[in-house]
């Protein structure tokens, strides 16, 4: 593995889940694969559980780690070609190699602007430091993606599963903000790639980008679609077709515990209780939203350790 920015840069998820699991339960054991080396977190928006447990795995690790809040201060210039006489102050060529003497991994979290379909689909940020950084670069979130947060959802659905090939739903929940596309989309290319009967269901008007959905089944039928799910992860998102814009806030897509029947309930938080959720869902026994926060430790701690051995 060179970067880790989707989750098919894992060869074998599967694999990877299995040591990702195996960490658990002793996560000290390879302190001495980071020793003296050092993690940048680059966070051009916040961030709480990706921070926290990306620095904790990293720690776990040996590793030194790095934070930085990307503000309005520090104005990055990435076009080629660019009189640079406005108010971007220092090019992303110069930027990415300098950090790159810096630390052994860059870490970057960036979101879309959910203005320009284009733009955002291009990852300027994220694909300008992979391409100008030498050394390895990791999504903590982009544009249209979060691949740390949809490992983390495989690792836990592979724990608390009951039978070998369970039925998973991701389901469109209301939102009175426009939030972006980017854990559906890893989410779906992540369960492609597991052995799970999977079924999104949406209203109509929140189609996902149909090259990432590809042949995985759409039911705009919720309560068609939750029958006999064993597991349901809520998750809003804007309109990919009329791009970034919110199409409904219809209430009776929340979740509450007579739709979740006997499924484990999963979201990535943070969660708006009594918008996205009902609170008796996320105070029930059915809902591993905090188990599942704790593997996002674990998670970024395969990949970075895998990231340090092919260093």
């Amino acid at each position: 593995m060179k970067h880790y920015t989707q989750i098919q840069d894992i060869t074998n998820l599967k694999q990877a889940i299995k040591e990702a699991i195996l960490l658990k339960l002793d996560p000290f054991k390879d302190q001495g694969i980071g020793k003296n080396k050092t993690l940048m977190m680059l966070f051009f928006n916040s961030s709480l559980r990706t921070r926290l447990s990306t620095e904790k795995a990293a720690t776990n690790l040996g590793m030194n780690v790095m934070s930085m809040n990307i503000s309005n201060a520090w104005k990055l210039e990435f076009e080629d070609g660019t009189v640079m006489d406005m108010d971007t102050t220092e090019h992303i060529k110069e930027a990415a190699q300098v950090i790159s003497q810096y630390a052994d991994i860059i870490a970057i979290r960036a979101f879309p602007t959910l203005e320009d379909k284009i733009k955002d689909e291009s990852e300027l940020i994220l694909n300008s430091f992979k391409t100008y950084a030498t050394v390895p670069v990791v999504s903590l979130e982009s544009a249209t993606g979060h691949p740390l947060q949809s490992l983390t959802d495989a690792i836990t659905i592979t724990e608390y599963k009951e039978n070998p090939k369970p039925k998973v739903v991701l389901t469109w929940a209301p939102h009175p903000k426009a939030l972006p596309q980017a854990v559906a989309n890893s989410f779906i290319e992540t369960m492609q790639l597991m052995d799970v009967d999977f079924t999104i269901t949406h209203p109509e008007g929140y189609e996902l980008n149909p090259k990432i959905v590809k042949h995985t089944q759409v039911n705009y039928n919720q309560d068609e679609a939750l029958k006999d799910a064993d597991f349901i992860y809520a998750k809003n998102w804007s309109s990919y077709q009329d791009y970034g814009q919110i199409l409904s806030e219809d209430e009776s897509w929340k979740i509450t515990k007579d739709k979740l029947g006997k499924a484990k309930f999963m979201h990535c938080l943070p969660v708006r209780r009594n918008v996205v959720v009902d609170d008796d869902v996320l105070d029930s026994d059915q809902s591993i939203v905090i188990q599942q926060a704790n593997n996002r430790t674990f998670a970024a701690q395969y990949i970075l350790k895998n990231l340090l051995e092919n260093l």
